[in-house]
């Protein structure tokens, strides 16, 4: 039976990688919200299929997966995510919202959502966090707030489905993507060189680590980070 894998933000960046590297022995269910990206990369695998909703949207996202409709979810990734730099004093409590939202509460639901068929597969969740899920600096309590969040959620999830569902959080530092140009822009970084960051199709070999690893065991944590940062 072939195994069945559901990543979020699979339309572009880690996201898409980490589809691509499971398209190779899974069917994917490929997330996002641009029907035109997302068939992109549906039609550039063996075995896929669009999984269409706004993360902000929950009950789009139930419907999303009620159509997709698997039993059994042998892998779920967590790798669509909000990114931006603000500080304390500028951020109103929107932009707090719409960063939790998306970081921390869609992950949530869609683990709720999920959960049924991973536990009849044996299933594993990864859930794709950051360096700033250790640490905080100046402009980025937004970002590592939901970051933390979203470690304490991986945590309690592992121990609450231990020994039915596998549950891994991984850590990349500053990866080669439209966001970190993004980022680095807001730092005001005008010539931005992807080389010196981690390519996304690394971190989709690192996730491919977890998803490999024995059944009887599991890998609670993943970090990778630029030789030079």
């Amino acid at each position: 039976m072939q195994k069945t894998a559901l990543i979020t933000g699979a339309s572009r960046g880690i996201g898409e990688a980490i589809a691509r590297e499971l398209g190779t022995d899974h069917h994917v269910l490929v997330g996002g919200t641009n029907p035109d990206r997302v068939n992109e990369v549906v039609a550039a695998l063996p075995s896929a299929e669009p999984f269409l909703a706004d993360l902000a949207d929950a009950e789009a996202v139930e419907r999303a997966w009620v159509q997709a409709g698997p039993e059994r979810l042998d892998v779920l990734v967590h790798s669509a995510g909000l990114a931006w730099m603000r500080p304390v004093a500028e951020a109103p409590l929107a932009e707090w919202r719409q960063m939790f939202e998306i970081n921390v509460f869609a992950v949530a639901e869609l683990t709720r959502l999920t959960l049924p068929a991973l536990r009849q597969a044996g299933g594993q969740v990864i859930t794709i966090n950051s360096g700033s899920g250790y640490s905080s600096r100046a402009g980025s309590a937004l970002y590592s707030g939901s970051k933390f969040a979203l470690r304490a959620f991986t945590d309690a999830l592992r121990e609450e489905e231990r020994g039915s569902v596998r549950v891994t959080s991984l850590h990349p530092g500053q990866v080669d993507t439209e966001m970190q140009e993004a980022l680095q822009a807001q730092y005001g970084n005008t010539e931005y060189d992807g080389a010196r960051y981690i390519s996304p199709e690394a971190v989709a070999k690192t996730a491919r680590l977890a998803v490999d690893n024995e059944a009887a065991s599991m890998i609670q944590e993943l970090t990778i980070r630029p030789v030079n940062p």
